[in-house]
């Protein structure tokens, strides 16, 4: 049979083999039947097949001719013989409804049969949940490069807690049907993290020195901080969007993929500055630290402890004095024992009898440093 094909793809394949020179120009050699001997079936029954033993034989004499019906060319999808569908989606409808609706198809498929899918239908399958896994990703990093710089866990949460209106805001145009969740899309959708958190700190952050410094709620702080942070926040977005405008109204080449980046930022943007406005500030005055009933503890705390910490520091003296001066502390006890208890004199007998002990014992001793003199001897009157 290899014999056979090969034979027949020389005289019908129309294959070049080589090129030879003709007058200084190149020609093709392609050994092939003359058109005349290729138009009728039937002159394939007389072409000769050179057998193994060297001799010419019809191909009549090995094979026969039945007409079937085949297709032009056999595909192949992962080493399997395939068939190909092709489909466009209307105008309004997504490439995520499209593969639902051939996946609902494919349910009907004869036993043995599968299906996959190859081009963008792939890439959309394989990589439509990883926005999910890179959105979260992205909050976890934010979250915790903001809880590093406040020390706070409380403080990111309000800051990121008005990101969900931006993202409301983002996905309404593409409910409307002016663009698709793609590559481009997602991109828009991640940098509106960082935008939108960035209103968040400026109010939040400006909140927490007011508490500290002026000693005011936690209302009257965010109130004064969205009102004097509401310039830069509304001159942030307004540059945001104006940015996004080339991108909006780009023609040409990579047009749509620009369109819905910008389409994105700008919705998100718009929406969720409106948004945060109120819902900061909410959830700021319910959740946010309280600087004033901190520092009220803090003090509390302070003058519960000073008392217990004096009085620990004085019986830790009384008993080293005690010890450094024995016979003082048992003249002391003498004089209180034999002094009678009247009632309003006790007191006074013990500080007069512990300073007139303390008096005789200075008195008693040469102070350190002072040499003594020596005593004189009587002179001898014989000796004068």
């Amino acid at each position: 049979m290899a014999d056979i094909g090969g034979s027949l793809a020389t005289l019908l394949g129309g294959n070049y083999v080589n090129l030879f020179d003709l007058y200084g120009r190149s020609y093709r050699v392609i050994p092939q039947v003359p058109r005349d001997y290729r138009l009728n079936e039937s002159w394939l029954t007389r072409y000769q097949i050179r057998t193994a033993s060297g001799a010419l034989v019809p191909l009549s004499n090995v094979a026969s001719i039945t007409k079937t019906v085949q297709p032009n060319a056999l595909t192949n999808f992962q080493q399997l013989n395939s068939a190909t569908l092709s489909a466009v989606p209307f105008p309004g409808r997504t490439v995520g409804e499209a593969i639902n609706f051939l996946r609902e198809k494919a349910k009907s498929f004869p036993e043995g049969f599968s299906y996959d899918f190859q081009g963008e239908s792939r890439q959309f399958v394989q990589e439509g949940n990883t926005l999910v896994y890179t959105f979260i990703f992205a909050l976890i990093v934010i979250f915790l490069v903001l809880a590093a710089q406040y020390e706070s866990f409380r403080d990111p949460f309000i800051i990121l807690v008005a990101l969900p209106t931006s993202m409301f805001g983002a996905l309404i145009p593409l409910n409307t049907g002016l663009a698709t969740i793609n590559i481009y899309t997602q991109i828009g959708l991640v940098t509106l993290i960082g935008l939108i958190s960035k209103h968040g700190i400026l109010m939040v952050d400006f909140a927490n020195k007011l508490q500290a410094e002026k000693a005011v709620s936690r209302r009257q702080a965010i109130e004064e901080a969205a009102a004097i942070r509401l310039r830069p926040i509304l001159m942030t977005t307004a540059a945001m969007v104006v940015a996004m405008m080339p991108l909006l109204i780009a023609r040409g080449a990579g047009a749509a993929s620009r369109f819905d980046i910008g389409l994105v930022i700008a919705a998100g943007m718009m929406i969720g500055t409106i948004f945060t406005l109120f819902v900061t500030p909410a959830i700021y005055t319910l959740l946010a630290k309280d600087y004033q009933k901190a520092k009220a503890g803090a003090a509390e705390h302070v003058a519960s402890a000073a008392p217990e910490t004096t009085c620990a520091a004085e019986a830790a003296e009384m008993p080293a004095k005690a010890a450094g001066e024995p016979a003082h502390a048992e003249a002391l006890a003498n004089v209180v024992a034999e002094t009678p208890q009247e009632e309003g004199h006790s007191a006074e007998v013990l500080a007069f009898s512990s300073a007139a002990v303390a008096a005789s014992s200075g008195q008693g001793r040469a102070p350190k440093g002072r040499r003594k003199l020596p005593k004189l001897k009587p002179l001898n009157p014989a000796a004068e």
